[in-house]
């Protein structure tokens, strides 16, 4: 199932927030060989997990962790403007409407799963619709362009550095109905269910959606 959980929230949910964190370094600094920070428990955490931001994360049937992803409003600090503004030529992202997601991390055996990245996906294109956004902002690198093609959300891409492997970019993801939609049928989960979980999160079972 989907979980949206504040950072304030995961106190509540040690086993799931353990989880997310300890997923994290195994894929970023394990993995991928990024220089962050993983303290003596083997949690990857940093200064962007203190500011109180909203995590998507797919919860398994034993309460584990299987999957999430970060978002921060623009309004505010982001790993953009922070360590990525020469993707940007210096142009500052600024809009309590434009959100950063960041620290998209999949379990160990989560990239075998497809439904596990479009449930993630999914959630946040619910996000988008339930907050009133009109787009993501996030820093990728070449080997996730292929999984948003393939889940049928591929970023804008404005800014790019590096070739091929090496490639880091960034890019917008439009939020729409049509979206959405397209990704719950790519997850295999109902609109009612989805609906379902954002309720218990955000308590709004009705609420005004755009259209595409």
């Amino acid at each position: 199932m989907l979980r949206y959980l504040r950072g304030s929230d995961l106190a509540r949910y040690p086993k799931l927030r353990d989880g997310m964190f300890r997923d994290r370094a195994r894929q970023f600094r394990d993995r991928l060989g990024w220089a962050v920070s993983v303290d003596a428990g083997g949690l990857e955490r940093d200064g962007y997990d203190d500011l109180d931001p909203l995590y998507v994360i797919w919860q398994r049937h034993d309460g584990g962790h299987g999957g999430s992803m970060r978002f921060l409003p623009t309004d505010g600090p982001t790993m953009l403007d922070d360590h990525f503004a020469q993707l940007t030529g210096g142009r500052r992202i600024r809009s309590a409407r434009v959100w950063e997601c960041t620290r998209f991390c999949l379990a160990p055996g989560g990239r075998a799963t497809p439904q596990v990245p479009a449930a993630l996906m999914l959630a946040g294109a619910e996000i988008g619709l339930i907050f009133g956004l009109t787009h993501a902002v996030g820093v990728f690198d070449a080997r996730m362009v292929r999984i948003y093609r393939r889940l049928g959300w591929p970023p804008q891409i404005f800014g790019q550095e590096g070739r091929g492997a090496a490639a880091i970019s960034a890019g917008l993801w439009p939020f729409s109905v049509a979206i959405r939609d397209r990704l719950a049928q790519r997850a295999g989960i109902s609109r009612a269910l989805s609906a379902l979980w954002c309720a218990r999160a955000f308590g709004a079972t009705d609420r005004p959606a755009r259209s595409a």
